[in-house]
């Protein structure tokens, strides 16, 4: 199975820490949030990744190179000032990424998640979306989960943890150009293409200085272990 990691952000909500770092090579116990991704898809068996920049790519292309030292291939796709979004940047990178179900993950997320978990194929779904409990910032969440398929029409709702299974189908109709996965996920729903399931290990959207710290607390009380 071959992966995409979405590293064209900006980080914004990171200022000043990003102004002159991309976000996914800000550290949490002294190692780059974008090597923790890498390690553990090498580790599930992935050989092929794709990584997306905007913001600073030149530096994260510098610090990975060729993949060769995470046990991955990796393939650039640098996207124009500001990015694509995610669904854009995806689209973009389709080429790159083959015919097969592919895993997506958020560059800026740090997840126990067993990525040998996640189904290499997706039967008659487009996608494959791992949920998690509602952190405090996002407390109305995103989906609901019936019977295994990605609902919007019942309760409870859970927030969804920027890690995926997506089929190239996903975006059949779809162009490229600057584009959020929201809509592309909204019009798979309707259709009932896209199953779930629940992650209640740990998971952190680092999306803001102090989430940052609060992660790498939790890593170094780990490593302590």
């Amino acid at each position: 199975m071959r992966a995409m990691i979405l590293a064209a952000g900006r980080g914004s909500r990171m200022r000043p820490l990003t102004d002159q770092l991309p976000k996914p090579l800000l550290t949490a116990a002294g190692t780059p949030l974008i090597d923790y991704h890498l390690h553990k898809l090498a580790k599930a068996g992935v050989t092929h990744v794709v990584i997306n920049h905007a913001w600073l790519g030149q530096q994260l292309e510098a610090h990975i190179g060729d993949g060769s030292r995470f046990g991955v291939s990796v393939a650039w796709s640098p996207e124009p000032a500001g990015g694509l979004e995610t669904a854009g940047g995806i689209i973009r990178a389709l080429p790159m990424l083959g015919d097969e179900p592919f895993i997506v993950v958020n560059g800026d997320v740090w997840s126990d998640i067993d990525y040998h978990e996640l189904p290499a194929q997706l039967g008659d779904a487009h996608g494959h979306l791992v949920l998690v409990e509602n952190p405090p910032h996002h407390s109305e969440g995103d989906f609901a989960l019936n019977h295994g398929r990605i609902s919007l029409e019942t309760t409870p709702r859970y927030t969804f943890s920027g890690v995926s299974v997506i089929s190239p189908q996903l975006f059949a109709g779809f162009d490229e150009g600057f584009l959020k996965l929201r809509p592309v996920f909204e019009q798979a729903i309707h259709g009932g293409l896209l199953t779930g399931r629940l992650h209640q290990g740990y998971w952190c959207d680092v999306g803001t200085p102090q989430r940052l710290a609060e992660l790498d607390r939790y890593l170094r009380i780990d490593l302590d272990h």
